[in-house]
């Protein structure tokens, strides 16, 4: 069995998709789940069109991102997540996750379950811009 391997990032540069895909290619894979999670125009929530949304994180927030990735790594699993912070335009990727295991339906399962993980657990926040000039967080107590 392959190794077990975790790459995590918090990032204020544009994600590299193909990096992440990369970062976990291993012979012992025969397949790869990957999700990239894009700034859209709109928000069932908000009216007005949605052009930018602002992430702010939490200082221990790569840590965390690290733990969440560490759940779900294990014989032959690996798994690359990061997280966009700062302004991102409608098309940016703010989240990109990769994982790869031996079958395909572990790296499915294993992608989507980490992802719903971050969306849950991760402490990034955002603020929405929209086309009218408002702005306000979303997912604020």
């Amino acid at each position: 069995m392959a190794p077990p391997a975790v790459s995590t990032a918090i990032s204020a540069e544009p994600l590299d998709v193909a990096g992440h895909l990369a970062a976990v290619a291993h012979p012992h894979a025969g397949a790869v789940a990957n999700f990239v999670g894009i700034v859209r125009d709109h928000d069932p929530e908000t009216s007005g069109t949605v052009v930018a949304l602002e992430y702010s994180a939490h200082p221990d927030a790569e840590r965390i991102l690290g733990e969440l990735a560490g759940r779900f790594a294990g014989d032959g699993v690996r798994i690359a997540v990061s997280h966009r912070v700062g302004r991102l335009d409608v098309g940016d990727a703010a989240l990109v996750c990769a994982v790869s295991t031996a079958h395909r339906a572990e790296a499915f399962e294993t992608c989507r379950a980490l992802v719903e993980a971050v969306k849950a657990e991760l402490p990034v926040w955002k603020r929405q811009r929209t086309a009218d000039g408002d702005a306000h967080w979303v997912g604020l107590a």
